[in-house]
């Protein structure tokens, strides 16, 4: 065959696979947008997603499991879910993929498999869909507001009512928010629409209202005035951390329970996959989703201390600068923080080591920690040193962490990486909390001694772990099938 004939075959396969992505993202759309189901593959999303995304995502599948899962094999299920009267769900079609291999079920006995599978029927799949108020709209409320409207699907989980900020409401301060809800310098443009009714003091993101809300303290919104009610308020300010304090929401007509976006004191401290099930919708009014490198370094160190036992450890945290550092010397009540965080490497103290306890108890006093903010906006690492009591090979390790990856209770948090070109960047706008840097991985020649390197997005990470804390606590969690 000569070399034109093979360019020919190469444009004409690839064109093939984009026609069939194309088809995908259609089904995908109607699926998510009619039926409120949405699926992913490998955990990686599908909805509103490029036709070049769609067919990256199936080329690195095999990374994590070994196989190939052509974007083929995902239209010939996908068309199957179609006929099917789903529940609100989200689904991992690339496991599914998997188990129709295991089984080596017909095409023709598809449908049969995927009734069995999916448990379609299931009662605990009814829940009343309910209201979020978004307490501050800075680095996290923006995100995630960004994730509730995109995550509304068919208004049947979550539905984003009202954003509350301390200044002034106007014009201006309307048309400021706006922008920044619109553009982000570090995770693009929002693909929505998001106008501004200065009449009504609100953002219309695609055609829903969304007030903006003036107050000064948090007690004096009366929330039953927009119509809201029995919402869940997702406090992301960092103004109140305890108990005493997140109260104050609860006065407020309309709120019926609060989820802090940072560490609390005297309220569950929580990372989703880890420690969820100890709080309830119906136990517990107030609770926080910890912070976004405890949510980074928990599963792992679930997943270690639950099968190799640590005796002790250290935590570095290697953790892009912040908000709260100046952008040029200055003054800051906290040692070194004052220094211009666009040039420095910055030492400071962060409490993860002891936060983690919090969702995994049997690590009290186990391990310390420490932090350095570095010249990068977003983008972070965890290193984690840890002296074990069961042996393991570098073999074994990694054998471990890529299972977790791809079966049981962590894979929305854990993702393994075999990419030795791996960096910060290459993190952002990941839905995990954690990614396994496995070439970086170190075993000590007697095994007792691990180090491993676990990269995760500070901001959009940690942002899907509040939502599916927010979606467990609030009682609207879908089925799921991972």
């Amino acid at each position: 065959m000569s070399t034109n004939a093979v360019l020919e075959q190469e444009i004409k396969t690839y064109t093939t696979k984009q026609n069939a992505a194309t088809k995908l993202v259609a089904m995908v759309s109607n699926l998510w947008y009619n039926h409120a189901v949405e699926l992913v593959l490998f955990r990686n999303q599908l909805v509103d997603r490029r036709v070049s995304h769609i067919l990256n995502v199936h080329s690195i599948s095999q990374e994590l499991t070994g196989q190939s899962i052509s974007v083929f094999d995902s239209v010939k299920i996908v068309k199957v879910l179609m006929e099917l009267h789903l529940c609100p769900a989200r689904i991992d079609i690339g496991k599914l993929i998997l188990r129709l291999r295991e089984k080596s079920v017909e095409d023709t006995d598809i449908v049969h498999f995927l009734i069995g599978e999916l448990q379609l029927a299931k009662p605990h799949n009814s829940f009343v869909p309910r209201d979020v108020v978004l307490y501050g709209f800075g680095r996290i409320g923006r995100l995630l507001a960004r994730e509730l409207i995109a995550k509304a699907g068919a208004g049947k989980q979550l539905r984003l009512r009202a954003i509350v900020t301390r200044d002034n409401i106007d014009v201006k301060t309307l048309e400021k928010r706006a922008a920044l809800l619109r553009n982000d310098s570090i995770h693009g443009r929002f693909d929505g629409q998001v106008e501004v009714d200065v009449s009504r003091n609100a953002l219309i993101v695609n055609g829903i209202t969304v007030h903006v809300i003036s107050a000064q303290e948090p007690e004096h919104i009366d929330y039953y005035a927009y119509g809201i009610q029995d919402a869940l308020l997702i406090d992301n300010t960092g103004a109140f951390r305890d108990e005493k304090q997140l109260s104050r929401h609860l006065i407020s007509g309309g709120i019926a329970q609060v989820l802090l976006t940072a560490p609390g004191k005297g309220i569950p401290n929580v990372v989703f996959g880890v420690n969820e099930q100890s709080v309830t919708m119906d136990s517990h009014r107030i609770v926080s989703a910890a912070s976004c490198t405890t949510n980074a370094i928990a599963p792992i160190l679930q997943l270690i201390e639950s099968e190799l036992k640590i005796i002790k450890g250290h935590v570095e945290t290697i953790h892009s600068y912040t908000n709260d550092q100046n952008l040029v010397d200055n003054m800051h009540r906290k040692a070194r923080r004052g220094r211009a965080a666009a040039v420095n490497m910055v030492i400071t103290e962060t409490g993860a080591g002891t936060a983690v306890a919090k969702a995994i108890p049997s690590l009290a006093g186990k391990l310390t920690s420490n932090a350095i903010r570095v010249p990068v906006p977003n983008g972070s690492l965890a290193i984690l040193n840890l002296e074990i009591v069961n042996k393991t090979s570098i073999e074994q390790l990694k054998s471990l962490l890529q299972n977790a990856a791809l079966h049981g209770n962590l894979v929305e948090q854990i993702n393994y990486s075999n990419n030795d070109e791996l960096v910060s960047s290459d993190c952002i706008g990941t839905t995990f909390s954690s990614i396994v840097d496995a070439p970086a991985t170190i075993v000590s020649s007697d095994g007792k001694n691990i180090v491993l390197y676990i990269w995760y997005d500070n901001e959009y990470g940690y942002t899907h772990q509040v939502m599916r804390l927010a979606r467990h606590i609030a009682g609207v969690r879908r089925y799921t099938y991972y």
